[in-house]
């Protein structure tokens, strides 16, 4: 689907279409159901001489036909798994080229240290704009806005969007601006919160910057609508930042279920060099600590000597937090795992679900997690999951059917649960099946339904049905 390049006009049924405009930061074209002759369930009002939709159901005319996505901090190009690239980067990309097959014109802004502002086409109907923003990343957050603003003021002129959907919170501070100069409305997606992360972390951890707090609360202020991954980021949006419980929309991310499939894990291992009788456990992501790759070879080393042919896989790279550069390696040496431990790189999906069909368990002992999409790609290969009962993954899995959750991010904890799974009598065989059916339930075009909802109620000015 080619980008529709035209100046803002109102569409086509505009015969049937009335206005509406909304004075907080400017005005915004918004579009009334009840003027395309399908009222929502409670009528519209007049306020002060202007129309307000009230309406609980805002009808498929209101869908965007331009979508903006920003995602400033990391590209959809780099692979996820190290760096800054990681579960967002996956969403974004998946997301993307679904609503591009519905018929919407897709463009993903994302922030580069040099070079020059440039158009790269993705996939059919997605296009990705490089802007240079050189310092960037080693900006001090309270100086983020700024260095974003020259963005949002060349994005207002040169971009047309009908909505803006930004993830993360850098990309939050753009997108408010753009806004509010564009006149457009936008859906944030937090992925990771600052408050939450400051209560989730260990001692020794850094704390999220009280800037990064004050700029996620203004975001969640100002957006007409917020997306969660799971009921747990929704309550911590209206719990932790007083969001309106009516403006968040629970809408969980999928998994491509033609990619994450339960294979033949002999064959996988065949690939892998792991050992047929090998118990092998998998550790995928960042390898920062708060997602706990320190805890997994902690919690190995206690179960080694007690599960034969014990064998890690720790796939990931590093990130911005990430531990000193060989500290995951120097551990596993100290701990006597030189020759259990294998440090593998970030892996495209189709490499990396062999390693899930490999692993007789994946690993997550996260102190946060919004969701831990890992873990749903795990399962959909066929693998339970042993994680912490943290945010996101209690959602991800389904504690005592697709795998089991520990209370702590502590190896005593996570070893005893591995253990378990191992050597307890069929409950890896009842946990495999369990995880396939619970995967199941994940798919993609879920997701874009529900972001579709969120768009058409952003532009509406309407709580969701």
């Amino acid at each position: 689907m080619p980008w529709p390049i035209r100046p803002f006009r109102w569409p086509a049924s505009a015969a049937l279409v009335t206005p509406i405009w909304v004075p907080r930061a400017g005005f915004r074209p918004r579009w009334c159901c009840r003027d395309v002759g399908r009222p929502g369930p409670r009528a519209c009002a007049s306020r002060s001489g202007l129309e307000v939709c009230v309406s609980a159901d805002p009808p498929a005319t209101v869908l965007p036909a331009r979508l903006g996505v920003l995602s400033v901090h990391t590209s959809p190009l780099h692979q996820p798994g190290g760096g800054n690239a990681g579960g967002l980067n996956v969403y974004v990309v998946e997301t993307a080229r679904r609503l591009a097959r519905r018929g919407i014109a897709v463009e993903i802004v994302t922030c580069v240290p040099d070079g020059w502002s440039r158009l790269t086409p993705f996939a059919p109907g997605v296009r990705v704009r490089h802007v240079p923003v050189p310092g960037l990343a080693a900006t001090p957050d309270a100086d983020v806005a700024a260095l974003l603003e020259p963005v949002a003021a060349r994005l207002a002129v040169e971009a047309d969007y009908d909505v803006v959907h930004a993830h993360y919170w850098s990309s939050g501070l753009l997108g408010r601006r753009l806004c509010e100069l564009a006149g457009v409305p936008m859906v944030f997606s937090g992925h990771t919160l600052a408050a939450v992360k400051n209560a989730r972390r260990a001692a020794d951890e850094r704390a999220e910057s009280v800037a990064r707090l004050n700029a996620e609360q203004r975001i969640v202020a100002t957006a007409e609508r917020l997306v969660a991954a799971t009921h747990a980021e929704a309550a911590e949006l209206v719990g932790r930042y007083g969001a309106d419980p009516a403006a968040v929309d629970v809408v969980p991310p999928g998994v491509d279920l033609s990619t994450f499939t339960a294979g033949d894990p002999a064959a996988a291992r065949a690939v892998l060099e792991v050992a047929p009788d090998a118990a092998l456990l998998a550790f995928v992501g960042r390898l920062q600590p708060h997602k706990g790759p320190d805890v997994v070879i902690r919690a190995a080393a206690l179960l080694h000597g007690r599960i034969p042919e014990l064998a890690v896989l720790i796939v990931g790279g590093r990130s911005g937090a990430s531990y000193p550069r060989g500290a995951l390696r120097r551990l596993a040496a100290d701990l006597g795992l030189a020759d259990v431990v294998r440090f593998l790189p970030p892996m495209p999906p189709a490499q990396l679900a062999d390693v899930y069909r490999a692993a007789d368990v994946l690993v997550m002992p996260s102190r946060s997690e919004s969701f831990g999409l890992a873990a749903v790609e795990a399962q959909a290969c066929g693998t339970p999951v042993v994680g912490t009962d943290v945010d996101g993954l209690a959602s991800a899995v389904r504690d005592g059917r697709s795998g089991l959750l520990v209370a702590r991010p502590e190896p005593s904890l996570v070893a005893d649960a591995v253990r378990r799974l191992l050597t307890e009598p069929g409950l890896r065989p009842s946990l495999r099946a369990g995880a396939l059916a619970h995967a199941a339930g994940f798919s993609w075009e879920s997701t874009v339904d529900g972001l579709l909802a969120s768009y058409r109620h952003a532009r509406c000015g309407s709580a969701a049905a």
